[in-house]
């Protein structure tokens, strides 16, 4: 059966906070009884039975695993208290309720503190981490048995009736979706007519039927051409040369959002390399199941901008072409050369040297799944016996199942009844404290394009080291109410310092109109998102502010105003202010806030918060 482990290292996995806030799933032939193995496949089945309706898993198996091994999962939860609509809401059957709640809640809590959960959800997560293992000669090595049986299934039951896969398991077929996944099966030994009714033939059709993997959007191409199975001529170029361009240029890779410039980065040493992994019999094989016309005979240059209608949901507009085309035709041509080649040399030692230290700062995580595997391979192809691709490996597991945690300690400080949890809340309080960063990235962060991030909460642990300004804000938010809650009940409250450091970042994000971007302060002019070359999303080139991170840090500065009335007051005031009048104008003409994930009710009580300097107590 499958384990999943809290907590715990493993050989090459560093860590800053010993390990708390990690989740990882082993797997341990001998661990279940047969009444449980039986319980496992019944789930399992019934899932596939139903993945057409319901396309989103519950977690069966982590509720199964905590509630036997956490020691409040025995405490039984009290039967629901059934009010009619004729009856008035009583005391006790609210507080009922809430028993209810938070006595499945504590059933549930890993033993640092945390709330395990999936992050789940996307399609091409998956494929590339195969791809990429299978160029670097690593799948048998990285994945068992029990782990690519488990991926052959996790794709299969996200299938679409027609045959093909999403961006997003809910989403409909796209060339992008389809094509990896079915890489990824083909890679893991799936057969041309494998899977329940021929589930491989039907997605090769679906493929060909949508005019082959030319269609498939740019990040597709990429790696797809790693693997062998595409052309990097029929790429649009992806330059390393950008990391050399004075900071004061527009385009420079420093002003983009973090999350684009850290794939981009692996991404421009890869292409800089023209790195393509051996030509296998099996890719060879893809080559002619993927195409509707032979391999050799394919227009490169045209296929740099052929994308599937399913895919394209924003079209390049004419100026990024001519700019593609202008990089393609005559720029690479002439940097391929020497001299200009000394300057390529140049731009990948700075490409390369970016990465290691995105690797360095965030032990081997990253900033996301998806550049995650990019670095992986790019330490690879630097250097296949290096220690820094030994230690993407041992990384690998933390990516297996995603963790998303501390959005649920203020419900549960906000419902009276502390007494009763006070180990679920002792526990959860000694989380939040181990969790928050302590430290700014190494070095001269600032030349490598980093923000301050001491005192920040991550979106996920520690080791992540990847500021986050909502986190942040409900990291404050929690950590400040515990503040105000009895020792002997949650423990000893963080120092005042931890406090002053969290409003310091949180402060150091407000863009000029108010809002608060999620990682790090705008950088780039709007219009830069004009040369977003990804087709299946927008919004990604640049940061932008959002209306839930704004409530966020409103909420926690606001809070935090009140129990330290004399720290930096006037800038706090102001960013509360500036802050309030962002979500104010966000607002539409039916009522609702533009990238808003709060309601506008909530909302509105947010702006009544923070203008009457009020505090809400427990």
């Amino acid at each position: 059966m499958w384990k999943l482990k809290i907590g715990e290292g493993g050989q090459g996995v560093r860590s800053v906070n010993n390990h708390v806030g990690r989740q990882h799933w082993v797997f341990d032939p001998d661990a279940g009884t047969l009444e449980e193995r039986a319980n496992v496949d019944r789930l399992r089945h019934e899932f596939k039975t139903n993945r057409f309706r319901h396309k989103q898993s519950a977690d069966l198996l982590m509720r199964l695993q905590l509630r036997k091994e956490n020691p409040d999962g025995s405490i039984p939860i009290p039967p629901p208290t059934i009010v009619k609509e004729t009856e008035d809401m009583t005391e006790d059957a609210l507080t009922n309720t809430l028993r209810r709640a938070l006595t499945f809640f504590s059933s549930l809590q890993a033993h640092d503190g945390h709330w395990p959960a999936e992050s789940a959800g996307p399609l091409f997560f998956l494929p590339p981490l195969v791809i990429a293992l299978y160029v670097t000669g690593a799948v048998n090595a990285v994945l068992g048995p029990e782990h690519q049986k488990e991926i052959i299934r996790y794709i299969y039951n996200h299938q679409n009736e027609d045959g093909g896969w999403g961006l997003h398991i809910e989403g409909h077929s796209t060339m992008f979706g389809s094509a990896l996944s079915y890489i990824a099966l083909r890679v893991l030994g799936q057969g041309l007519d494998d899977g329940d009714e021929k589930a491989m033939a039907k997605a090769r059709k679906w493929i060909l039927d949508h005019g082959g993997v030319v269609g498939i959007p740019s990040w597709g191409k990429f790696w797809i051409t790693v693997l062998g199975v595409y052309e990097w001529s029929g790429c649009n170029p992806l330059p390393p040369e950008f990391w050399l361009l004075p900071t004061i240029s527009p385009f420079h890779p420093g002003k983009m959002l973090c999350y684009c410039r850290l794939v981009y980065m692996p991404m421009s040493y890869l292409y800089g390399k023209r790195f393509v992994g051996p030509i296998t019999k099996l890719v060879k094989s893809l080559r002619q199941e993927l195409y509707t016309e032979p391999y050799h005979q394919i227009n490169w240059n045209k296929a740099r901008n052929t994308v599937a209608k399913e895919d394209l949901y924003y079209p390049h507009p004419l100026v990024q072409d001519m700019l593609w085309g202008f990089l393609h035709h005559v720029a690479e041509p002439i940097l391929a050369r020497w001299p200009f080649s000394m300057l390529r040399e140049k731009a990948l030692k700075v490409a390369i040297e970016h990465v290691h230290y995105e690797d360095e700062t965030s032990r081997y995580l990253c900033i996301g799944c998806v550049e995650k595997v990019l670095c992986l391979i790019a330490c690879w192809v630097e250097d296949p016996n290096s220690e820094a691709y030994k230690l993407h490996l041992a990384r690998l597991p933390d990516y297996f199942w995603v963790a998303e945690d501390g959005l649920k300690f203020q419900a549960i400080i906000a419902c009276n009844l502390n007494e009763e949890y006070g180990p679920t809340l002792r526990r959860a309080h000694e989380f939040v404290k181990a969790s928050q960063v302590r430290e700014n990235p190494r070095g001269d962060f600032t030349k490598m394009y980093r923000h301050i991030s001491k005192g920040a909460w991550t979106f996920s642990m520690q080791d992540h080291g990847w500021q986050v300004s909502d986190c942040t804000g409900e990291g404050l938010k929690v950590a400040l109410l515990f503040s105000q809650m009895p020792t002997e009940l949650v423990g000893e409250e963080m120092e005042s310092e931890c406090f002053y450091d969290a409003v310091n970042v949180i402060l150091s994000l407000q863009s000029k109109n108010g809002g608060f971007p999620a990682w790090e302060p705008q950088r780039a002019f709007r219009w830069l998102e004009k040369f977003n070359p990804t087709e299946f999303f927008e919004d990604t080139l640049i940061e932008r502010e959002y209306v839930e991170c704004t409530s966020s840090a409103i909420q926690a500065l606001t809070m935090f105003r009140k129990l330290y009335p004399k720290h930096r007051r006037k800038e706090i005031d102001n960013c509360i202010f500036e802050g309030v009048r962002y979500i104010e104008d966000t607002q539409n003409p039916d009522g609702s806030c533009g990238g808003a994930s709060s309601k506008w009710e909530e909302l509105q009580e947010l702006c009544e918060l923070a203008k009457s300097l009020s505090f809400f107590t427990v």
